[in-house]
């Protein structure tokens, strides 16, 4: 091990440089966390000895606490990770650190190197099995306690662009849960419950950040536990407590630019699975049309889609399929959205807070417009979700699972 106590250098300095040192001789994969652990402790040993000889500076225990965040964590960024009031974090550029809070974005006094940047991403991607290059400039991945972490890198961008989305505007795994935080009404929890029990499709729908993918794990917290659920999703996001899940993300090409499986591979894939529900995390383009032909063939589904308003998401599921090919017709996929879609949940954030406002009923008829026609079942009125005296449509699956929708929404 070198030495390289340069007067001036802080400890903190000069064993990290030892440790990096280490790593590369090494060759000790950035995701071995017991790996990083035991180098750092090994190295602060070894120097704490050098220190008792002089000429060193000391070496703290929370100089001690710093490298291993930055070995073996996420570094400046491990404190914002940590705060549970920090919703998103991004890097627009080294020096400019922002991160969320209830809603609102403000700058903060983190400064990084671009060497520390690229360091951080590529510790992330590594413990996330993703990976980054030239050839393929963006990537998503799910870091180890659940947030999201989306990079961008040049010539796409001038400086590497990061964002981490960290899950904590809705801490909810049920619809009781987001009736106890105020995010939706009883009774429009109690109808939304029988509604999932009773096998009707869902579709979530908000703007970024609105807590749709938390919404959507609470939903299938009423599935009944006998159901097969197969979840398909760009990264893995939603949390399902159920006992039967088989879980599904897509993975990217290699470098040959081979191998990639799309989110329209693994819904096509998830109808051979036995499925009693298929669970898209998302829908953004021409997989949409996969997904209502898997909801089409008999299984019922769920999925989020970013909107406006609950009627805008509707008029995108019946545009989205159309970019899976020019053949498709407008009123063919208006007509399969009106038959496998039975429910749109409509969810708003306001001031840094996150509740469901309409929820939309969508019926087997399709207008003059070729979009499908829907009813609201509930409606946000003086910031309280209530019942409008509409009835959703299938109001035969009620019947069949012995639910009494009316007792329900009286």
């Amino acid at each position: 091990m070198s030495t390289t106590g340069v007067p001036g250098r802080r400890a903190v300095e000069i064993v990290e440089g030892d440790v990096r040192e280490l790593l590369q001789r090494r060759e000790i994969a950035l995701d071995h966390d017991a790996g990083l652990t035991q180098l750092v402790d090994e190295v602060v040993v070894d120097y704490r000895d050098r220190y008792l000889s002089g000429g060193l500076p000391a070496l703290t225990d929370e100089d001690v606490e710093l490298l291993h965040h930055r070995i073996g964590g996420f570094g400046a960024l491990t404190r914002l990770l940590e705060d549970p009031e920090v919703e998103e974090i991004w890097i627009n550029e080294p020096g400019r650190v922002f991160v969320a809070r209830r809603g609102e974005h403000e700058l903060t006094t983190v400064v990084l190197s671009a060497s520390e940047v690229e360091e951080l991403v590529e510790r992330m991607l590594a413990r996330a099995g993703r990976r980054l290059d030239r050839s393929q400039p963006f990537v998503d991945a799910r870091l180890p306690e659940g947030s999201r972490l989306h990079v961008v890198i040049p010539p796409i961008t001038d400086q590497w662009a990061i964002n981490i989305r960290k899950f904590v505007g809705l801490r909810a795994e049920s619809l009781e849960e987001l009736v106890a935080l105020g995010s939706c009404s009883r009774s429009a929890a109690a109808f939304l419950e029988v509604a999932v029990r009773a096998g009707l499709s869902i579709v979530v729908a908000g703007a970024v950040g609105a807590g749709k993918t938390t919404l959507l794990s609470c939903l299938t917290s009423a599935i009944p536990a006998r159901e097969r659920i197969v979840t398909c999703e760009e990264v893995f996001e939603l949390r399902i407590g159920r006992p039967d899940v088989v879980s599904m993300q897509c993975r990217q090409s290699n470098l040959e630019g081979e191998g990639a499986v799309t989110l329209r591979d693994l819904v096509r894939e998830s109808l051979r699975m036995r499925p009693d529900r298929i669970i898209v995390g998302e829908v953004r383009g021409a997989e949409t049309l996969d997904m209502l032909l898997a909801l089409n063939s008999g299984a019922a589904g769920m999925t989020s889609v970013h909107a406006n308003s609950a009627r805008e998401a509707l008029r995108k599921l019946t545009t989205l399929p159309l970019l899976a090919g020019e053949n498709l017709d407008r009123r063919f996929v208006a007509s399969t959205v009106a038959a496998c879609v039975d429910l749109v949940v409509f969810c708003r954030r306001a001031d840094g807070s996150r509740a469901i406002t309409e929820i939309l009923a969508v019926s087997p008829n399709v207008g003059d417009g070729d979009e499908p026609t829907a009813g609201c079942v509930f409606q946000g009125i003086g910031g309280d979700l209530r019942w409008t005296g509409e009835l959703p449509g299938r109001l035969e699956r009620f019947a069949e699972r012995g639910i009494d929708l009316m007792s329900v929404l009286r």
